[in-house]
């Protein structure tokens, strides 16, 4: 019989012992890594794939999400966006039309036969609520939002956006990524990406989905798509908090804590093994991020620590259970931007519930319709921008809402609703760099299309980074031959509505 060769010393052969703990551990391992997979949380590897003329930022594969820094001084340090899905009706709204007023029951100039989304159109409709001027401007917003209205002095309103597609789901991805196809990154995937976080114990990135359900595109809007997963959104409500996150009632907190600590020592020694692997790195990092998020996500969602006065002012307490959820949600998204999230993701709105009951897409009874869902938005909306002036985020906070497209001037003939219109329609604006008070560009005399300042969404993503200080045409992960850019090959910054 052949003699088994004897070990040399110091050599470090894998003995069965070894061998079962080992696999043991990449077990574990591999539910672990599937779980931080479907959160958005798997570590960057080092990114070798940009050009010299568009390096990119630097990830550390150690730590992906550690701050970056900008390519010159910012104005904003973080990222709130105000997303109401299905197309809220600029004319009822934001965007005041005399002349529309003036020629209701009458045929839209110049497009009397003409056929939309939807179908043929009717006559033109004056707007449903009144408009009155508001605040020391005299900014015109119409009674549909009447406590948002009480903010018009803080307000800068895009009066002149236009979206690319005319159908909610191609024109959700582009709001939200620059395209109407699938397979984007999200503009707080690309922000993620080109400045890490300000806080190392919760994600960077967060979206909070509305308590009804998702936006039509749902996960689109927050992915990472060809950028490194570690820098999508993770969703995350008041009413659903991360998924497998929370510790099993069958482990106990000490427990768990020493098996953390015992997986980090392991961890540490197999590190000081093969310090040049990045990827072992990046996976140690993912392993940690979700270990610290197991600890401070839930004190960052514990509503109940805040005063019965500012649930009051949310309304929170609302016996409506809509509108008492949207405003967790919003109570929700001022304590994660209070505690260093970069970029937070507000969903009004939902197409889970289908039309008139969870969005705002008004084709039929636009009336019954936005008569249901403005009170859920309105007043926690507008605490939430109270709450920000009042704790001074909104000095180094941007606030974007936006909606994926607009509303016709007229009614869809046979409903009392307006159809689809990506011509022209308002975003607004406020916060930290943004003028106050100011209004930019204009629709037509009825709100039909777009006819001075014309902006695009590319402009308006272009000026979100320039506010965090990042150029947009800088901005860049090369992929497949190209490198792309959350602005494609356009986008201007919106220089004028910029203090």
């Amino acid at each position: 019989m052949r003699e088994q060769p004897r070990l040399k010393t110091g050599q470090n052969l894998l003995d069965r012992r070894l061998f079962l703990g080992n696999a043991a551990l990449g077990l574990s391992g591999i539910a672990l890594t599937a779980l931080l997979a479907e959160q958005g949380l798997l570590a960057a590897t080092p990114d070798q794939t940009q050009t010299p003329q568009y390096p990119g930022p630097i990830i550390r594969p150690e730590a992906p999400l550690a701050p970056r820094p900008p390519h010159f001084p910012p104005r904003a340090h973080r990222v709130l966006v105000i997303f109401c899905s299905g197309a809220v009706s600029h004319v009822d709204s934001f965007d005041y039309k005399p002349e529309l007023i003036k020629r209701n029951g009458q045929p839209l100039p110049g497009a009397e036969s003409l056929v939309t989304f939807q179908g043929e159109q009717g006559n033109l409709v004056a707007p449903i609520w009144t408009f009155r001027p508001r605040g020391q401007s005299g900014k015109h917003m119409s009674d549909l939002f009447p406590m948002l209205a009480e903010k018009a002095d803080d307000l800068c309103f895009i009066h002149s956006m236009t979206a690319k597609s005319n159908t909610h789901g191609p024109a959700e991805n582009q709001m939200s990524t620059g395209f109407t196809l699938d397979g984007f990154p999200s503009v707080g995937a690309w922000v993620t990406y080109a400045l890490g976080s300000e806080n190392a114990d919760l994600p960077a990135f967060v979206a909070i989905p509305d308590p009804r359900g998702g936006p039509q595109t749902g996960p689109n809007n927050w992915n990472s798509a060809f950028l490194p997963a570690v820098f999508q959104g993770t969703p995350w409500s008041a009413s659903r908090p991360i998924p497998h996150l929370a510790r099993p009632d069958s482990v106990s907190a000490n427990r768990d804590e020493a098996t953390r600590n015992f997986v980090n020592l392991l961890n540490g020694r197999h590190a000081e093994q093969h310090p040049d692997d990045s990827a072992l790195l990046a996976r140690i990092a993912s392993y940690e991020l979700a270990a610290r998020m197991q600890l401070k996500a839930p004190e960052a969602a514990n509503l109940a620590s805040e005063s019965p006065l500012t649930h009051k002012l949310y309304g929170t307490d609302s016996p409506d259970p809509n509108k008492a959820g949207f405003a967790r949600n919003c109570l929700l998204a001022r304590r994660l931007l209070e505690r260093g999230v970069r970029f937070v993701q507000l969903f009004n709105g939902s197409y889970a519930m289908g039309e008139g009951v969870g969005n705002w897409d008004g084709h039929k009874t636009i009336r019954d319709q936005y008569s249901i869902h403005a009170p859920i938005f309105d007043q926690p909306c507008a605490a939430l921008l109270d709450d920000l002036k009042r704790t001074g985020l909104l000095e180094d906070t941007v606030v974007v809402w936006v909606t994926e497209f607009g509303r016709m001037p007229t009614f869809q003939k046979g409903a009392n609703g307006r159809d689809h219109n990506p011509y022209g329609f308002t975003v607004w604006l406020t916060g930290a760099g943004v003028k106050r008070a100011h209004s930019h560009g204009a629709t037509d005399d009825f709100g039909h299309k777009a006819v001075d300042s014309v902006c695009t969404i590319y402009d308006l993503h272009a000026t979100i980074l320039h506010l965090l200080g990042l150029d947009h045409e800088q901005l860049t992960y090369y992929h497949n031959g190209i490198n792309r850019r959350l602005t494609d090959v356009h986008g201007s910054v919106l220089h004028t509505i910029l203090t």
